[in-house]
């Protein structure tokens, strides 16, 4: 039975990752800053670790000695209202970057066997997604570096420091960049949830009938991973002797109008879709409105050839879990018709 640390368990994709490790067998400790909101820990770990990561102290405490696995998940992070908004820069690029210097230096000391991270497909050159059509998200276009936001600099850095770590104290290391993962008991609500889950919750809560808000023009386009296969195809990276920066996302790309219609259909309601953008978005909200990059595709040639991993199920199947999930969550349940 491996040990292993699951920093950021409390969130997301951390959660479901730990889940499935002690399912496998393995001893889990997580770490986070708050407790996960809907899995009860004892589901997911045998033990949960209630701390602040930017602290050092914390994370000496976290890795101990013994443990052949850290997985690092934890950041300060969130959708496109808090990471695109110019609000939150500061404390997105200092919080995780201080969890991650952390890490690397107490994992190097504490003898890990193998320590994951996940970086982020924030990290490619805005003027590589200018086109929504025609994205160039190859892990070899990462460089020259022009991310379109402080969240994506600072996983770039980050991605450097682990490697650096490799090279000069022989930390083995995984690096993976996640593409836009969703489903689930995440954040479907408040400003930090992803844009899966905005247009679910959306399409539950609207009535038949009704209209809900699309932020752009709709046309901007992106691909959305389940988070059941960003979880296999993250332990079938830490099973390889593949280092990264790797891939992890599905090539299924669709627009945001789209995504919305798939919500809408899913919902079996007549809704009709409102895109709020420019001077209207301005006088509504206060500020420009947050839509990212036009165009972003996870490109897997890597991971295929490294590999072998495919995603397996398509995105309507996964829009309709979890559309199910927040209709429960949100009290207007009712069930997905795709």
């Amino acid at each position: 039975m491996k040990k292993v640390i699951v920093l950021g368990g409390g969130g997301f994709i951390g959660g479901h990752l730990a889940k499935r490790l002690k399912q496998d067998g393995n001893y889990v400790r997580i770490c986070d800053i708050k407790n996960h909101e809907y899995f009860d820990h004892r589901e997911i770990c045998h033990e949960f670790i209630l701390g602040d990561l930017t602290d050092p102290k914390t994370v000496e405490l976290v890795i101990g000695e013994g443990f052949d696995e850290v997985y690092q998940l934890a950041a300060d992070m969130g959708g496109a209202g808090y990471i695109f908004t110019g609000q939150n820069d500061a404390n997105v690029m200092h919080n995780s970057a201080l969890i991650n210097l952390n890490v690397a230096k107490e994992a190097v000391v504490k003898k890990v066997k193998k320590v994951f991270y996940s970086s982020s497909a924030c990290i490619y050159p805005e003027n590589n997604q200018l086109d929504p059509d025609n994205p160039n998200c190859e892990e070899s276009s990462a460089y020259p570096a022009n991310p379109d936001s402080e969240y994506g600099w600072e996983k770039l850095f980050s991605e450097r420091l682990y490697l650096a770590f490799s090279r000069n104290f022989k930390l083995n290391v995984r690096v993976a960049r996640f593409h836009n993962i969703f489903g689930p008991q995440g954040t479907w609500r408040g400003g930090k949830e992803k844009a899966p889950a905005a247009m679910l919750r959306k399409a539950a809560e609207t009535p038949d009938g009704g209209e809900f808000e699309v932020w752009g023009d709709g046309q901007q386009t992106r691909s959305f991973l389940f988070v059941e296969e960003c979880v296999e195809a993250v332990l079938s990276l830490m099973e390889s002797e593949f280092v990264g920066p790797v891939n992890i996302g599905s090539e299924e790309k669709v627009t945001i109008n789209q995504l919305a219609q798939m919500a809408i259909d899913i919902s079996g309601k007549n809704i009709t879709i409102k895109n709020i953008y420019g001077e209207e978005f301005i006088q509504k909200y206060g500020f420009k409105c947050p839509t990212g990059v036009r165009g972003r595709n996870s490109d897997n040639r890597l991971f295929r050839k490294e590999l072998g991993w495919e995603v397996s199920a398509p995105l309507a199947e996964g829009m309709a879990k979890t559309f199910d999930w927040i209709s429960v969550v949100s009290g207007a349940e009712q069930p997905a018709y795709v």
